[in-house]
């Protein structure tokens, strides 16, 4: 069997689809994107993707190791998602060749299902008790939320107040056993961090995302000394290389790799691998489409620390397009009591509507995150 073609799709809300296929019939998708870089993802698996074509797709190992070291510059999140996108798309054409789900070819489920979280509020979240308590009463346990606008590096406690007020309105409407998270989105510096992981700990929270960004990470020591909340991270670090120090300084008690950024199937598998040595969890991050849901559940099934899934459906990205808009069969992601089961199907598990993809790349998509500003004038961190 021979790769033969590499075909690209851009698909509302801000998605990148990858099409490949082989001399046999057997195609495979992937998802190679980086929100609001899809052109700049889709020039690098074109590049990369000469390499490929005339070759054998099961050489899954073999085809990673020369797309990321064949090449003097490696790592970082273009060429990562690239890899990425079409390591899942030769997973799933791997697993249709062999008639199995991705999982079994990976050592087979240690799970019958994985817990899932949603997004409640946008980047300036309101009304989050009565949105959290909505998704309690659809058959969630657990959600996440934006914790703040815009903020300095020294700001006004007035925002941190606001934060608090909001989460204390989830705590409030759901109960002490409802699971609430806190994205700080890398928008909070060190300084107002510490303040605000602190003034959260009440409400005893699953967890506080990204306190400060990633390239920061030395700054994590202080806010871990200000509270026994768990602390996560990782959706901007792009292979196990960039985690290596994150996981030995031991600082994080959640890592977040994401499986369209982080190299794919192959590569986050070798990190939650990592991070089960240093007593660490695992919860994918993936605010994005169904393919890369899907190979987030694969990943899931055979990973015994990962403890829960983000998915995008609903999620306040998601205009113009959906998580099961491109689904032949939407209920593979069913959700029941905050939890989702491992999909069954060969390869990835999922059929995507080659149709009304087609349809959607039409007329494609520009998304970009919104530029911020703090009072003063400076660019903020969205």
């Amino acid at each position: 069997m021979k790769i033969t073609k590499f075909e690209m799709f851009k698909v509302k809300p801000r998605w990148l689809f990858l099409k490949v296929e082989t001399d046999e019939g057997i195609i495979g998708w992937g998802e190679p994107v980086i929100e609001g870089r899809a052109d700049t993802v889709r020039a690098a698996v074109e590049e990369v993707s000469e390499y490929l074509i005339g070759k054998d797709p099961l050489r899954i190992e073999d085809h990673w190791q020369v797309l990321y070291r064949a090449g003097f510059y490696r790592g970082g999140p273009v060429l990562m998602s690239a890899i990425a996108g079409i390591d899942q798309a030769l997973w799933d054409i791997k697993g249709k060749y062999y008639n199995a789900p991705v999982y079994q070819l990976l050592g087979g489920s240690c799970r019958d299902k994985v817990k899932v979280y949603c997004w409640i509020g946008g980047d300036r979240p309101q009304d989050v008790g009565s949105a959290a308590k909505e998704k309690m009463e659809q058959g969630y346990s657990a959600v996440k939320m934006n914790g703040t606008e815009e903020i300095h590096y020294i700001d006004s406690y007035s925002k941190i107040e606001a934060a608090v007020a909001r989460v204390a309105a989830i705590r409030e409407a759901c109960g002490p056993d409802f699971g609430i998270a806190v994205d700080f989105h890398g928008r909070v510096h060190k300084a107002m961090a510490k303040v605000l992981a602190k003034e959260l700990e009440p409400y005893k929270l699953m967890f506080i995302e990204e306190p400060v960004l990633s390239e920061n990470y030395e700054a994590l020591r202080d806010i871990a000394n200000h509270t026994s909340t768990p602390i996560a991270t990782g959706e901007r670090m792009f292979s196990r290389w960039d985690f290596k120090k994150l996981l030995t300084d031991g600082y994080v008690d959640i890592i977040q790799p994401d499986l369209s950024h982080a190299g794919g199937i192959s590569e986050c598998k070798k990190i939650c691998t990592m991070a089960e040595a240093y007593d660490i969890a695992v919860a994918p991050h993936c605010p994005l489409g169904p393919i890369a849901l899907a190979s987030s559940l694969q990943l899931d099934a055979c990973t015994p620390n990962v403890f829960i899934q983000e998915q995008s459906l609903g999620i306040h990205y998601n205009r113009g397009g959906d998580l099961l808009d491109y689904l032949k069969d939407p209920s593979v992601f069913k959700y029941e009591n905050g939890f989702v089961n491992i999909p069954e199907g060969s390869g990835l598990g999922i059929e995507i509507d080659e149709e009304k993809v087609r349809e959607a790349n039409k007329s494609g998509h520009n998304w970009k995150n919104p530029v911020w500003r703090n009072e003063d004038g400076t660019v903020a961190e969205w």
